[in-house]
């Protein structure tokens, strides 16, 4: 380096790393269409890093063999993402018959094989056993937690992990396609529910076992895949990214809210309602009005489809 340059990089000496972008506040939801192979983790920090925004988070695992709707959160819409882990969600996937493995998918090792293959006529005349409120034991390598260890980090141990059935919501499934060695089903189903299990049951229920080839998730609460971009998208380039930014009220669009006001007071946050509630609201509105000083229940409702379990439609006030 010379007196006359100071800036100039004498030979054999690296060159100073760029400064990292200054964090900022960005608030939004980006609904990424994840890629095969990328963990949630990553996802998250892939649209942190396009925004330089200093808070992020996902609403649901996504697997990293599974592709699609990866809803992030981002400043205040964080707030909002138990709106959307509690919506409904909807999958495609590809059922591979004759094998099961330890993680119900082609992550996993194979455990049991069977020279069977159902035919199309079958599988329809089981899928009603599927479907409505039933009862599903979770895979053993999945991210619920006992005493206080996530169950794959056991099973990865070695250790021998015991996971009760539950209860959970399949509002539809139905077959794509079939041909024999495969079958691809679409799912809408409530939070909690394993797509890996649904296929790990079909098999052994048909006799023939089963696994997970292919999932991709195409619904999450109020996001579909018109809402989704690309990673290359939000790497493209600044502009590219902000285009792909929604509003954090997009994550309750359609759910009932409750607001209370005080005389002519500003609105209190709203909240979701239990269906108890609201029915006691309702009730409550029908009496005569109280004065104007005393406090009032305003409802706003929305689309009664996109309701999480449990919450009541309420008519607009």
């Amino acid at each position: 380096m010379t007196a006359e340059n100071p800036s100039e990089i004498a030979p054999g000496q690296d060159a100073a790393p760029a400064p990292r972008p200054k964090k900022r506040d960005v608030h939004g939801w980006v609904v990424l269409d994840k890629p095969v192979g990328m963990t949630s983790t990553h996802a998250v920090s892939v649209v942190k890093r396009a925004f330089s925004a200093k808070k992020a988070g996902h609403a649901g695992t996504l697997d990293p063999l599974a592709s699609g709707l990866l809803p992030i959160a981002l400043g205040e819409a964080t707030k909002t993402v138990p709106f959307v882990m509690d919506g409904r969600k909807a999958y495609q996937f590809t059922v591979a018959w004759g094998t099961q493995t330890n993680t119900d998918d082609t992550e996993g090792s194979v455990i049991a094989t069977s020279d069977k293959r159902p035919d199309e006529a079958a599988i329809v005349a089981l899928l009603p056993r599927f479907t409505g409120t039933i009862m599903q034991t979770p895979p053993k390598f999945s991210a619920i937690k006992i005493a206080g260890e996530r169950a794959y980090d056991l099973a990865r141990d070695g250790e021998d992990v015991e996971l009760q059935a539950r209860p959970v919501e399949i509002d539809a499934l139905s077959i794509v396609s079939h041909d024999g060695a495969t079958t691809t089903f679409e799912a809408e189903c409530g939070k909690g529910t394993y797509v890996r299990a649904i296929a790990r049951d079909l098999g052994l229920a048909l006799g023939c076992l089963g696994h997970v080839a292919h999932l991709r998730r195409t619904r999450v609460g109020p996001f579909a895949v018109a809402d989704a971009a690309a990673v290359e998208t939000l790497r493209e380039s600044p502009e590219s990214a902000a285009a792909a930014l929604k509003p954090v009220k997009a994550a309750d669009d359609g759910k009932a809210r409750v607001r209370t006001t005080v005389g002519s007071a500003a609105p209190a946050p709203a909240a979701l309602v239990k269906k108890p509630e609201a029915s006691a609201i309702a009730r409550a509105a029908e009496k005569p009005k109280p004065a104007a000083s005393a406090s009032t229940t305003q409802l706003i409702a929305g689309s009664s489809q996109s309701l999480p379990a449990g919450f009541a439609l309420t008519t607009s006030r």
